[in-house]
């Protein structure tokens, strides 16, 4: 293990190994019944997720993996890594394209390798703060619900043996816009699941993921920046490793309909203050708590003379659809903990109505072709899809913050 990996299984999941560590030895052969020699696609595989995804599927010999994402750099260097790391198979059709799925060369590409058997669609939006203004917002509802209906039209043509699609916590009893797109993507999801198999997954934060608060910690320590943090926000976590164990045991193992859940305890979540304070006395340093940003960037340039109280900012959350907690599961929905050691199941019997889907997704589409719209639009639109959807508007962004 890297430091840091020994970091996140010690101080934040607080674990000594991956939590679904029995759950993979118990259904090995089955998942190289379901692995091996098949082709695999996996979009948004240079993410964080996607990534230890693939690691995860490599242990187990598929015929051909064909990598996509827009991020042309993520993508070499996810290359550079799964060729270097010791004793990983790489099948020997390894091709990854830098291009976005839901375009035209995306299409023409996966129809020269008429479909796959295995498709896992990791491309999404996934901060709250991408409901930061109206351009953001259209943005996020484009790739997480109207480019992934393009891609589940192609599918329909070439049925995958299994399509997985990673779903959120934060879908769970919705407060944001980003939340309630992936709830949404659910049902859009399961609406084709007539045609093929179809298995979604909700699950904790991945400590330090790219782009993540805690990621952010290491890239202010790299430069000798103040951190700031959240000290009333509590967050379930896995470690990268298991997340994309968890995507394989669901995508391989679950059967039509079904979103899967890790089996984590209300006492196992953390406040982004405590893993900061952890992580800092982790590198060696004390803690200077300041009242302000500008009081901690000001105190932050005793750092570069080599102090080791390093200054930090821990404050209330104030910005717009930020959940004080999270959940895997609503009151309603009937869920099957037996199954697995270390995942819960949620069963869902009902195929989607596809006409509500439609009618949602069109006036989404009407909506956007305004050249002026507001968020309270698009919150109204989501609200009549799902009733339930309880959005916290206070008026400030995450961009407002260090």
């Amino acid at each position: 293990m890297t430091d840091l990996e020994k970091f996140i299984y010690e101080k934040v999941v607080k674990r000594d190994s991956s939590m679904f560590l029995d759950d993979l030895l118990q259904n090995k052969e089955r998942l190289v019944e379901k692995i091996a020699n098949k082709t695999v696609l996996v979009i948004g595989g240079a993410g964080s997720i996607g990534s230890s995804f693939i690691k995860a599927i490599l242990s187990f010999r598929p015929g051909a993996l064909v990598v996509v994402d827009i991020n042309e750099n993520a993508l070499t260097e996810l290359t550079r890594d799964i060729r270097s790391t010791h004793e990983l198979y790489i099948p020997k059709d390894y091709i990854t394209y830098p291009m976005d799925y839901a375009s035209k060369v995306f299409e023409k590409m996966f129809r020269a390798h008429k479909g796959f058997d295995i498709v896992a669609n990791f491309s999404a939006h996934k901060h709250v703060r991408s409901e930061k203004d109206i351009y953001s917002i259209e943005a996020l509802l484009q790739n997480n619900l109207l480019h992934a209906k393009f891609l589940l039209d192609l599918l329909a043509e070439f049925p995958p043996e299994e399509y997985f699609c990673v779903s959120t916590d934060k879908a769970t009893n919705p407060v944001n816009i980003m939340g309630a797109s992936k709830r949404v993507m659910e049902d859009l999801i399961f609406s084709y699941s007539d045609i093929f198999p179809v298995i979604t997954a909700r699950f904790a934060n991945v400590a330090f993921s790219n782009g993540s608060l805690l990621a952010g910690f290491l890239a202010r320590m790299e430069k000798l920046q103040p951190l700031s943090a959240p000290m009333d926000v509590k967050r379930y976590f896995v470690s990268p490793e298991e997340s994309g164990q968890i995507c394989m045991l669901a995508c391989m193992l679950g059967k039509n309909r079904e979103i899967f859940y890790p089996k984590l305890e209300e006492s196992q979540m953390m406040t982004f203050d405590a893993i900061a304070t952890e992580l800092l006395h982790y590198n060696g340093y004390e803690l200077l708590e300041c009242d302000s940003d500008e009081e901690a960037k000001e105190k932050a340039k005793e750092l570069q003379n080599g102090s080791r109280l390093y200054p930090v900012y821990y404050s209330v959350s104030n910005t717009s659809g930020e959940k004080e907690f999270e959940e895997f599961v609503t009151d309603v929905e009937v869920t099957d903990t037996t199954r697995f050691s270390s995942l819960g199941v949620i069963v869902r019997k009902k195929i989607p109505n596809k006409d509500r889907l439609e009618i949602l997704l069109n006036r989404m589409e009407s909506v956007f072709e305004k050249e002026s719209i507001t968020k309270e639009e698009i919150v109204n639109i989501m609200k009549e899809y799902l009733p339930s959807f309880q959005h916290i508007e206070t008026g400030k962004s995450l961009d407002s913050k260090m």
